[in-house]
């Protein structure tokens, strides 16, 4: 570590001692600062070799129905005939900012290692955003068939913009990488489908695949009201013309806390006639659109991933609250529609682009010991070296997947692996939880009162944006609520690993006539553990691993809700988005079971309305739900589990 912006003196004078005998306080302090500045160092070093080494060029680059995608290129100062460079594209709805010739980005690839190695670096406005002409369409539907010049989808720009930059652009080797993190990651996605010659390797990180099913707007069915509103209230605001410049003022929340302020709103309903006045053109068609109709439907990509040419890698990250389900989906369509080509998936213990944004040490009450991206980021770079520029091969299999509980990194060949075991979770009286099925022959349930009115909460952070620490927090706030049902298992005598997707298999019933169902796997921490100088003590700590909500009106289709006859046992059945998690010998598994999930979730008024988003304050009801685990009507949770690494063959 350098000492290149603050001096040694400093660090003696801070600490008033040698650094022998500082305290521990006084030093994680100086050495927090210490990396603080080499990081405002090393990102200044990086800038000016960007600068120093690279020339910019603005493009307006014609799609074939004659709009001009904006477009900025970095070029390496020696490409010539001779010195030759592949082309790294990024296409964003967000903004390719700086604008003009002589301002320039202060990074280029994902890692400051490509640029020392030498790409030529794209960055695209999409259609209808920042300087790009055209209309800008979310989730923009793809064309499967196009007939005519018309025709143009996301598929259809990026082909033609490779084709343009292969042409025009000067030492280019013909060959194209794209990449892109959330929505430049569906961007990403939509690129592969028919690819360009030219395109070579794609590295779709984070990808959009459906907003319906399970990416940011809706989580089965269940929607994002946190996430969307606060997404869509700026970004959202439509662009009449291009522009180099966004001075929309951000959204004035009035508090800090988002659970009072979407519990004050009401009905989703008051969230136009009080805020956004009808300006935003998406959440007025989203209103519209309460069911996974034709609307959703055209902008699920993922049956469209087909004549994929270009090696795929696709990135996700385990505590990704945003886009989990799209990076796993995205992955099993390709591997699905496209065979034999390099079809590689890696999911690490990140959220939303954490693999860029943070070393990947922690999140929220979840300690991995080390940097996990600095692992990943090595991958990507040989990743691209190899497919663009003839380097080594990574020593990668088709998965590369990070184990969390017991915090390293597995390699499969396929995801989910092969060798896993179909096993259930079953609930039993006073809140027991085991792989046993219960013996009763009579029925028996548990049962609690949801109230709208008191939502439960889903963090217990105050902030009035999305948290996304959530995803790896303590969940003893909410066992200890009326309205959450709790079941663990006993202390386990050895570890056990699940790898690959849960399935919910409920039975249930409701006084009302709709509900929404949470199902939460955690891992329970022994009451006793061994805590460092410095540390929180972490014994009973109960550790989110993985939470899915379903909107049970959804339970026989997406496209068409049904209500709920009250009190009659009812069959819920959902997947839950994988997890690959080793429960230790000495810790316990967990389940917990509620009907809210406040702000992430919106409410649910329990009383079966055609379109929630036209739900009035006197719909929303209490209903008290009963979760049947007894007799011929038995709840469980599926999971896959994986042979231990020491079992006896």
């Amino acid at each position: 570590m350098k000492l290149s912006s603050i001096s040694f003196a400093v660090v003696i004078a801070f600490c008033g001692t040698s650094l022998p005998t500082i305290n521990a306080f006084a030093s994680t302090n100086v050495l927090n600062a210490i990396s603080v500045a080499d990081e405002k160092d090393a990102a200044t070093q990086r800038a000016e070799y960007i600068r120093k080494n690279y020339s910019k060029f603005e493009y307006r680059i014609p799609a074939r129905d004659g709009k001009l995608l904006f477009t900025s290129i970095y070029v390496p100062n020696d490409a010539s005939v001779t010195k030759r460079y592949p082309i790294l594209l990024v296409r964003t709805p967000y903004t390719v900012a700086p604008y003009g010739a002589e301002k320039y980005k202060t990074r280029l690839g994902p890692s400051a290692e490509f640029e020392k190695e030498g790409f030529i670096f794209a960055f695209q406005d999409v259609r209808g955003k920042n300087m790009s002409e055209g209309e800008f369409v979310n989730m923009r539907p793809h064309i499967a068939k196009k007939t005519s010049k018309a025709d143009v989808d996301e598929s259809s720009d990026t082909f033609d913009s490779i084709e343009w930059m292969i042409n025009h652009v000067t030492g280019n080797n013909g060959k194209v990488g794209q990449w892109g993190i959330s929505y430049p990651g569906f961007y990403t996605s939509a690129g592969a489908i028919d690819s360009h010659p030219a395109l070579k390797a794609v590295s779709p990180q984070a990808p959009i695949a459906d907003w319906f099913r399970g990416d940011d707007m809706h989580r089965n069915g269940a929607f994002n009201v946190q996430l969307a509103f606060s997404f869509f209230s700026g970004f959202g605001k439509p662009r009449p013309q291009p522009t180099d410049v966004n001075n929309e003022p951000a959204f004035d929340w009035g508090t800090p806390d988002a659970y009072q302020f979407f519990l004050e709103l009401g009905p989703l309903g008051n969230a136009n006639a009080k805020y956004l006045k009808g300006a935003i053109p998406f959440w007025n068609e989203l209103t519209q659109h309460p069911n996974y109709d034709a609307y959703w439907q055209a902008k699920n990509l993922l049956p469209h991933l087909k004549n994929i040419k270009a090696a795929v890698m696709t990135v996700g990250g385990w505590y990704d609250t945003e886009d989990l389900y799209g990076p796993l989906q995205t992955y099993k369509a390709i591997e699905k529609n496209n065979p034999g080509i390099s079809n590689t998936l890696v999911i690490g213990p990140w959220v939303h682009g954490g693999w860029q944004s943070t070393t990947g040490e922690k999140v929220g009450d979840a300690n991995f010991g080390f940097k996990t991206s600095l692992n990943y980021q090595t991958i990507e770079f040989a990743f691209f070296k190899h497919h663009l520029k003839g380097g080594d091969k990574p020593a990668l299999s088709e998965a590369w997947i990070f184990e969390t509980g017991a915090n390293r990194w597995r390699n499969f060949d396929t995801w989910p692996p092969a060798n896993t075991q179909n096993k259930a979770l079953y609930f039993h009286a006073n809140g027991k939880l085991s792989f046993e099925m219960p013996s009763a022959a009579s029925p028996a349930f548990d049962e609690y009162v949801s109230d709208p009115a008191k939502p439960v909460p889903y963090t217990t952070e105050i902030t009035n944006r999305w948290s996304n620490q959530y995803v790896a927090a303590d969940q003893r706030f909410a066992s200890t609520r009326p309205d959450v049902l709790t079941y663990q298992t006993e202390v386990l005598d050895r570890d056990i690993t699940f790898a690959g997707p849960l399935e919910a298999n409920l039975i249930v019933s409701t006084t009302g006539t709709d509900a929404d169902f949470v199902v939460k796997l955690i891992d329970v921490n022994p009451n006793k553990m061994d805590t460092l100088p410095g540390e929180s003590n972490r014994g009973a700590q109960q550790t989110l691993v993985r939470g899915e909500p379903f909107r049970a009106r959804f339970r026989e289709s997406f496209e068409h809700p049904k209500a709920f006859e009250p009190n009659q046992p009812t069959k819920v059945k959902f997947a839950i988005n994988d997890v690959m998690h080793t429960f230790q010998r000495g810790h316990k598994i967990m389940i917990q079971i509620q009907s809210s999930w406040f702000p992430f979730i919106d409410r649910n008024p329990q009383n079966f309305v055609e379109n929630i988003f036209e739900a009035k304050e006197s719909d929303f009801i209490k209903a008290n739900h009963r979760l049947y685990r007894a007799g011929n009507e038995v709840s469980s949770i599926k999971v896959q589990v994986l042979p231990a690494l020491d079992a006896q063959p």
